[in-house]
């Protein structure tokens, strides 16, 4: 039997090698055929029988606008079928000279800086116009010109308490209550895990809601709605896979992963306030920072429930409290310094599909804790909490809403 196992294994050498062999020149066919297929098209050029004198489509995309003393600079991104040159540039309505950088022709998907050195008025409203060769015209408006944030110590120091308050301030205070909450029975419990799953549904449909509008407004060749779908599949898909790996998360594995989605959601939304300051399409008062910390203290109520009967250390509050909220202070930053909606739209999207495995993960935690299954979504406790956690969301939204 023994001597059986080496001879076998020679017999089926010569006959696997072949099949490797056949497996790879069927593998490589295809590809002949498609290198062929291009060859033909470039060198025969077929569709120039097509061509009716019609000029190229074109599409121009501004990503991003920098007030200076030395002017107006925009960055934009070609987005047409074949290479475009940028000819002329207006600023409310008049011939300005202007720079490209890098100069030449824009291939599809290339950026390039439009440096105008146009005397600006803060506080006024300018509008951009860049026509290309072919006489196609861009517009880009400027509601409200105020001077592009630059890298100072000075402004990342204010950006960052800025940020503190929106993202850090509130979560701290929400873990605040976890001393008091200990003491809740089973319905208080099952109350704040629903609340939990409630604020969790807000802020997916938020966070998605809001990368869908910014991804309107990225160029075309990023397909924006698809790059939001696939982004938040793939995040939603790969964290069930890491989260899973030791079974349904708890305690304190669960409020990281709610810390982690909550987290992402504040750098979407760091990066929205930060991009509005830049462009000066906003402004926040006293009262909107304030609307800010108390629409997201519910957020460190809903990181704390699953770690209510346990005891963890110290360290873990401040540590879950900077996972939640610390975002929010690089999300500012990086919005009001390298602003492009395609990544803003990105980022708000791998965060809901985050939030979404967590509502998945604290409503597998709620039916287990529970002990009745999906029994416990019919209960009062649950159903009180679910409302909750949106219509105090909802509510605490309107004070933020510009």
């Amino acid at each position: 039997m023994n001597d059986a196992h080496p001879f076998d294994e020679a017999a089926s050498t010569p006959t696997e090698a072949p099949r490797s062999r056949a497996t790879l020149v069927w593998l490589l066919l295809p590809l002949m055929a498609l290198a062929l297929a291009t060859a033909w098209l470039v060198t025969a050029d077929p569709l120039r029988s097509f061509d009716n004198g019609a000029p190229p489509v074109e599409n121009l995309t501004f990503e991003r606008t920098v007030l200076s003393q030395d002017g107006i600079d925009v960055l934009v991104r070609a987005g047409g079928s074949d290479p475009m040159i940028i000819a002329q540039a207006l600023v409310d309505d008049a011939y300005w000279e202007f720079v490209q950088e890098p100069s030449g022709q824009l291939a599809r998907g290339e950026t390039a800086w439009i440096q105008l050195p146009y005397p600006w008025v803060q506080g006024e409203a300018h509008v951009v116009t860049i026509i290309t060769s072919t006489g196609a015209t861009f517009e880009h408006e400027i509601p409200v010109a105020v001077p592009t944030p630059v890298p100072t110590t000075g402004s990342l120091v204010s950006q960052a308490l800025l940020g503190a308050f929106v993202g850090i301030v509130p979560v701290a205070i929400g873990l605040m209550f976890y001393p008091a909450l200990r003491g809740v029975g089973r319905a208080g419990m099952n109350f704040l895990l629903a609340m939990t799953v409630g604020l969790l549904v807000f802020l997916m449909i938020d966070a998605a809601g809001e990368a869908l509008e910014i991804a309107s407004e990225a160029a075309a060749i990023f397909q924006g709605r698809v790059m939001v779908v696939l982004a938040g599949a793939a995040s939603f898909l790969l964290l069930m896979a890491v989260g899973r790996r030791s079974g349904t998360p708890a305690g304190f594995t669960l409020a990281t992963f709610i810390a982690l989605g909550i987290g992402l959601h504040n750098l979407g939304e760091g990066l929205a306030i930060g991009a509005a300051f830049a462009s000066g399409a906003a402004g926040l008062g006293t009262f909107l920072v304030l609307g800010f910390t108390i629409h997201n203290i519910t957020e460190g109520i809903g990181i704390a429930a699953p770690m209510l009967k346990s005891r963890p250390a110290l360290w873990v509050f401040p540590a879950l409290t900077l996972v939640a909220g610390g975002p929010a202070v690089l999300g500012l930053w990086i919005g009001s310094l390298a602003y492009a909606p395609q990544w803003s739209a990105l980022a708000l999207a791998i965060g809901a599909g985050a939030i979404l495995q967590v509502v998945v993960e604290v409503t597998a935690y709620l039916m287990k804790a529970d002990g009745r299954g999906a029994v416990a979504f019919s209960s009062w406790p649950v159903l009180s909490g679910l409302a909750f956690g949106v219509v105090s969301m909802y509510a605490t939204a309107m004070l933020v809403k510009i």
